[in-house]
């Protein structure tokens, strides 16, 4: 992607300035508060298409059903390949954010869908999703609408707080307004986590 390279001295670091939200996000915000940021993995990915709909952000759980580390499927040990900061923390938890198309949205939907992301961590922080119900809907309960509706509802709650301009205004434009700015955006890459077979 034009713009888009993983390090650059002078550049908007995207990956970093998407975690300074979040930790500003969970301190506001009392419904985020079990959200460890330490241990969440924030990466960028190459959206396929520039257009605006389809796959904004994701977030990818490093454990199963309840925090266990080893599941059992078809009659095999599986777990996560574990995923380390530089420091060797274990991740708990791979945020991901889909560029162009995420930048391309207006400003508070930018901010529903950060929330909408945060809150699909489980109130454990034990690696595992927030589970709704049993089922297909366990993510989003029975509506996905509804969901992130609720979603935007606490992002005004927390432009209500008045955090600082300086996380806010860079959410503003879109991803060239960005660019036209810093000439450059960058941001942290990773490997999407994969299932090994566990001892």
């Amino acid at each position: 992607m034009d713009g888009l390279r993983s390090s650059a001295a002078d550049a908007f670091d995207f990956t970093a300035h998407m975690r300074s939200v979040c930790v500003d996000i969970a301190a506001r915000l009392s419904e985020f508060r079990h959200v460890d940021m330490a241990r969440v993995a924030i990466r960028w990915c190459q959206a396929r298409h520039r257009w605006r709909h389809g796959v904004q952000a994701t977030l990818t759980p490093m454990r199963f059903a309840g925090g266990a580390s080893v599941a059992v499927r078809r009659g095999r040990r599986w777990s996560v390949r574990p995923l380390f900061d530089a420091d060797g923390r274990e991740m708990l938890y791979l945020l991901s954010f889909y560029l162009p198309r995420f930048l391309n949205q207006p400003f508070e939907e930018k901010l529903a869908t950060i929330c909408h992301e945060l809150w699909h961590i489980g109130p454990a922080f034990d690696g595992d999703l927030r589970r709704h119900e049993h089922g297909r809907y366990y993510a989003h309960g029975p509506s996905e609408a509804e969901y992130h509706g609720q979603m935007r509802v606490l992002a005004r709650a927390w432009l209500d707080r008045a955090p600082p301009a300086a996380l806010c205004d860079p959410l503003r434009g879109d991803f060239r307004a960005l660019l036209r700015r810093h000439g450059r955006v960058v941001g942290l890459r990773l490997p999407t986590p994969k299932l090994v077979p566990a001892p």
